[in-house]
């Protein structure tokens, strides 16, 4: 690396050296995405598609969400299920209302439903934080779980409450198979990953951290506390409502208002803490936790040939699951990623032990 010093241009090794790390953790995120483009679409099976892939995507993309809010911008949120609900119904009754809506403009609808939606209830922010915050978002959980099941309206005068979407078609092709699913959903995630990834390393990413971190000198030094958390409610919601969007066209199918209740928040909350607040990559470790864990506690006992019912067997899994996340959150508080950030290291040094 050239560098200017009385005049002169020099070499520094130790910077060179300094940015190797960065450089190859770029190559290895490249390798990562081109893997999953690739040779994931040829090696995985359907079951592997629709139990494990597009499940882990979607929540994955949901987590960044309120990763967006709760790690970076440090407003604690408890209805994200509410604006996964919002997206999936916007998205629903835009393609319902609307003949020929293309299903990527129905999705960016739901999208910016939830925004709106999410900059309405992140109003309280302005005045409130912590604890009550919590419960001002969570108002907006049992709002709309009300909303969506007694205003018919909201599902096409659906009788039982449940709504489904007919054949899914992406500029003129069909997405009826599990890997043409997978991919959608593959290319969404990506897109909205690294447009958060650019967002949190910028300015506006800035002001979120200062605005966790410590709001009344954010204020003092110049940044507006209205822009900066109803940004973060907005961007946090926008994905959120896509994610919902996905979650119920992708992934489901078919849906009633039970689909996104406060369960679905709860979960979203657990794999941000478990993954590492404020990190994209946590989010992803998170989503990857909350679904592979319950399958292999799921298969674990058969696999083991123990002679265990169905019952005792989903009272174990959720007793194991509890504890490991209790576990987790006591040997590393930063979640997931940062025990990965920590191997990684060890990694680089490795065999040396300097």
């Amino acid at each position: 690396m050239l560098y200017r010093e009385n005049g002169q241009f020099k070499t520094s090794y130790a910077a060179d050296l300094a940015l190797f790390p960065i450089a190859q953790d770029r190559w290895a995120m490249w390798a990562l995405v081109a893997l999953a483009f690739v040779a994931v679409p040829w090696l995985a099976s359907d079951y592997t598609f629709r139990a494990v892939l597009i499940p882990f995507l979607i929540l994955s993309l949901a987590a960044i969400g309120l990763n967006v809010l709760v790690g970076y911008c440090g407003q604690i949120s408890l209805g994200t299920g509410a604006f996964m609900a919002v997206g999936a119904y916007a998205a629903f009754n835009l393609q319902v209302r609307i003949e020929g809506m293309p299903l990527i403009l129905s999705l960016i609808g739901g999208g910016l439903a939830a925004t709106v939606c999410g900059v309405l209830f992140g109003l309280p922010s302005l005045r409130i934080r912590g604890l009550y915050l919590a419960v001002a978002t969570l108002a907006a959980q049992f709002f709309i779980d009300w909303f969506t099941n007694r205003v018919k309206w909201v599902t096409n005068d659906s009788p039982s409450g449940s709504v489904s979407v007919g054949p899914l078609q992406v500029f003129g092709f069909d997405v009826s198979s599990p890997v043409q699913k997978y991919l959608l959903c593959l290319t969404l995630v990506a897109v909205l990953a690294l447009a958060a990834k650019n967002l949190v390393r910028g300015a506006i990413g800035r002001e979120w951290m200062a605005m966790r971190d410590m709001d009344v000198a954010a204020a003092v030094i110049g940044i507006r506390p209205v822009y900066a958390k109803l940004s973060a409610f907005a961007v946090s919601s926008f994905i959120v409502g896509v994610a919902g969007a996905l979650w119920a066209f992708v992934h489901l199918g078919a849906w009633e208002p039970a689909a996104f209740g406060i369960d679905k928040s709860f979960q979203l909350l657990f794999m941000i803490i478990i993954g590492g607040l404020g990190s994209i990559a946590g989010s992803f470790l998170g989503a990857a936790f909350i679904v592979l864990l319950p399958l292999l506690l799921n298969h674990l006992p058969h696999w083991l040939g123990l002679p265990i019912s169905t019952g005792t067997a989903s009272q174990l899994e959720h007793m194991i699951f509890g504890a490991l996340i209790v576990f987790f959150l006591i040997v590393e508080p930063h979640g997931l990623a940062k025990l990965w950030s920590t191997a990684r290291q060890k990694l680089r040094l490795w065999p040396f032990p300097h």
